[in-house]
């Protein structure tokens, strides 16, 4: 891979360049908008959303769960390109990224075991939120050229709200959408790839960046120049591995450590209200900074009140806006409630947090998260721990590479909008190149960019879910109002009964 050495160099030195001149103004403007109006923003939709449709992310919650893993289907004439279970699986693929591991080692090394709770707060109002997304995304969608289903925020905004506040608010979402979909959805997922596996590998490996970016780079072009049903298709095989392949790893660990598990979950409970740190003397003990901290990372980690969710939705084969709402909302749960769940139990339990490395500094992000995998499992050095090592490792390869996948979509929606398919083709070639680069660079600059623009898509899609609230309870009140709510279409057609073991069987003919 000697032959491209040059050019990595040359990107690498303009991306130095770039963020020795612009990189502290980058990360300013990062932190404010990730500052505390954002965070409260999206805690009080969040709230909204739960108080307006009855809290339906815990009533719902079950035959969401039986719709999303067990039924997967509607009828095959309804309007849509993916099945319910392929739609989840590319929302979950977009979103169960480095986020649910190193987002969450980080969260907790710098806020504390308190910051688990708080992400467990914006789990379940975010299930709320994501429900609200994805119902709007299907109910304003549209069938583009190619016969494909197209919709979420940059349709919902325009065509839900009158008038150029509705417009604009489209506009800036799919703007912000493009960019972050370069850098959080891809460079930096790609990069976190070659830093997994180098941390795995011994120092005179063969194996090299380079080689790691060439397979990301032919496996990413081989999956998304073939659009989003060989996407969702891919998705749906890879995302069941990889979230059971890490949630047996990391049950395995807790299993080795449940003598200390009643402690952990008290020091969650407690310093999620004192800000008190697992270990005294690192950084994190004010409750603020848990509080934000908790917030900021969940909301990273299960993409809620971003929008991206409503755009996946909007791929789904159904024929009602609520019922794919309420398999979306399944995402959140299964992304914040399942997964960034076990990660933080994982990371108190075993006794790492405030460890520092031969440097002193503090591990924190992927290499804590490691770190406690390996000591859970018997200790670094030891044939267990080299498992716990392999887990992460293997969890961050796979997580990082579903992200890739799952947010070349939402770009190429986004682009859509405004430009219609003439610019997809390049869009793709661009997308697969920067997978490359990213996993072979360091794009410091490019991952501070995309954070503002991954904030910056909030805040429109935000104000418009505030907006479009009456259309998210008119639509929910008349669906569940149906006596046949639980029926498909299918079911209404034939006179057969698909409810789940647990529903009430009702044979109503009303098809609308």
């Amino acid at each position: 891979m000697d032959f491209l050495d040059p050019v990595t160099n040359a990107v690498q030195s303009w991306a130095d360049g770039l963020n020795e001149e612009y990189g502290s103004a980058v990360a300013t403007v990062g932190e404010a908008v990730w500052g505390p109006v954002l965070i409260f923003t999206l805690f009080a939709v969040g709230l909204i959303f739960t108080i307006v449709l009855r809290g339906i992310q815990f009533t719902k919650l079950g035959y969401a769960l039986w719709l999303a893993l067990f039924k997967r289907n509607e009828n095959a004439a309804s309007k849509g390109d993916l099945s319910h279970y392929q739609a989840l699986s590319v929302a979950l693929a977009a979103t169960v990224g480095v986020g649910n591991i190193g987002g969450v080692g980080a969260a907790i090394a710098i806020g504390g075991p308190g910051a688990l709770f708080w992400m467990w707060v914006t789990g379940f109002l975010g299930m709320a939120t994501k429900y609200s997304e994805a119902l709007l995304g299907v109910k304003y969608r549209v069938t583009n050229k190619n016969g494909e289903q197209s919709g979420g925020p940059q349709r919902y905004l325009s065509d839900g709200i009158r008038g150029p506040v509705g417009k604009v608010l489209a506009f800036l979402f799919a703007l912000f959408g493009v960019i972050a979909s370069f850098g959080i959805g891809n460079a930096v997922q790609s990069g976190n790839v070659t830093s997994a596996l180098d941390a795995q590998l011994p120092a005179d490996s063969w194996w090299t960046p380079q080689l790691t970016g060439l397979v990301i780079f032919v496996l990413v072009g081989v999956t998304i120049l073939g659009g989003i049903k060989w996407i969702g298709h891919v998705a749906a095989a890879l995302v069941p591995f990889m979230i059971v392949f890490y949630v047996l790893g990391a049950l395995t660990v807790l299993a080795f450590n449940w003598d200390v598990l009643g402690t952990t979950f008290a020091m969650v409970f407690e310093q999620a209200f004192t800000g008190g740190a697992a270990v005294g003397g690192f950084t994190g003990s004010a409750i603020l900074l848990t509080i934000q901290i908790g917030f900021a990372r969940g909301i990273f980690s299960n993409e809620s009140g971003l929008g991206t969710g409503g755009i996946a939705a909007a791929a789904a084969r159904t024929d009602q806006p609520v019922r794919q709402a309420m398999v979306s909302m399944t995402q959140t749960f299964i992304d914040t409630i399942v997964v960034v769940t076990l990660t933080g139990l994982v990371v108190i339990s075993t006794g790492v947090l405030g460890a520092v490395d031969a440097d002193g500094e503090l591990v924190t992000s992927s290499a804590l998260t490691r770190l406690a995998f390996e000591e859970g499992l018997g200790g670094p050095g030891t044939t267990g721990g080299a498992i716990g090592g392999f887990i992460v490792a293997v969890g961050l390869a796979t997580f990082a590479f579903s992200t890739i996948i799952g947010w070349s979509y939402y770009g190429e929606k986004c682009l859509e909008r405004y430009t219609g398919r003439a610019l997809i083709l390049p869009y793709r070639i661009v997308y697969v190149l920067v997978s490359y680069l990213g996993a072979v660079t360091s794009l410091d600059l490019l991952w501070g960019l995309s954070d503002i623009a991954n904030g910056l898509m909030a805040l429109p899609n935000l104000i418009g879910l505030l907006i479009l609230t009456p259309v998210v309870y008119r639509e929910t009140k008349a669906f569940f109002a149906r006596p046949d709510w639980r029926l498909l279409p299918t079911n209404a057609l034939d006179g057969a009964t698909d409810d789940p073991p647990t529903a009430t069987h009702r044979l109503v003919l009303d098809r609308d």
